[in-house]
């Protein structure tokens, strides 16, 4: 049986000093577009916008609710999720900020704020027939730094969303790849950079002694020739 707060009574039984939990999701939305603009209300797509897990497992047992805010000229724009999937799906035809505020059962946790801009439109003629959905989604990490008792008996007994396979649209190991490749090129792109300045400088301060040892023999030959005239 799931721990309550109830059970642990208004402090949540106190603040588990030194522990960390992180808790990995995934927010954003796909759209696609209708082939045309619908006579009604000039609306050319429909849309989702949603928070899930980044692995297979079921957000409720510590996710209390999310609240969606969308753009104010939908009517009830302050859309309230209580249960799996945390999903908004509307129509529409422009491109605005969505506030997605996720609420957790221990109410002495506070909330998470995520900020979502809508995508609706993309180059490519498979979306613009509508054979193909827009994705826009990011990786983003809950951490809970020492959580309550209760927070941290909840974070700590978690089940599987679903039996089925469990993927994204977005392959994040494959971006996270492509993003640690990107820096350890720039890593060596800025150490080259950094080996050809020491270049330049050695070679700077070789001239410089050159130039100074030069300069000291042009002035100490005047004086040599003064005192073998004498």
């Amino acid at each position: 049986m799931a721990a309550t707060v109830s059970e642990y009574g208004p402090d949540s039984g106190g603040r588990n000093k030194g522990v960390t939990v992180v808790k990995p999701i995934v927010y954003g939305n796909f759209a696609r577009y209708f082939g045309k603009k619908r006579e009604e209300d000039g609306h050319t797509h429909q849309w989702t916008v949603y928070v899930k897990p980044y692995a297979n497992e079921d957000m409720s047992t510590y996710v209390k609710k999310v609240l969606f805010k969308l753009h104010e000229s939908y009517p009830n724009p302050s859309r309230v999720v209580t249960r799996p999937p945390y999903e908004i799906t509307e129509t529409g035809w422009g491109e605005f900020e969505i506030t997605i505020k996720i609420h957790f059962h221990d109410p002495n946790e506070r909330p998470v704020t995520l900020y979502h801009i809508l995508k609706l439109f993309q180059t490519g003629p498979e979306v613009m027939l509508a054979k193909k959905s827009v994705v826009s989604e990011y990786y983003e990490e809950i951490v809970f730094q020492d959580p309550t008792a209760l927070m941290h008996t909840l974070l700590s007994t978690p089940h599987q969303l679903t039996m089925g396979t469990w993927k994204h649209d977005t392959d994040f190991e494959e971006r996270k790849e492509k993003g640690l490749q990107r820096i350890l090129s720039a890593k060596e792109e800025v150490k080259r950079e950094i080996n050809n300045v020491k270049e330049k400088v050695t070679l700077y301060k070789e001239a410089a002694v050159k130039f100074k040892a030069a300069l000291a023999s042009a002035q100490q030959s005047p004086s040599s020739s003064a005192l073998t005239a004498v």
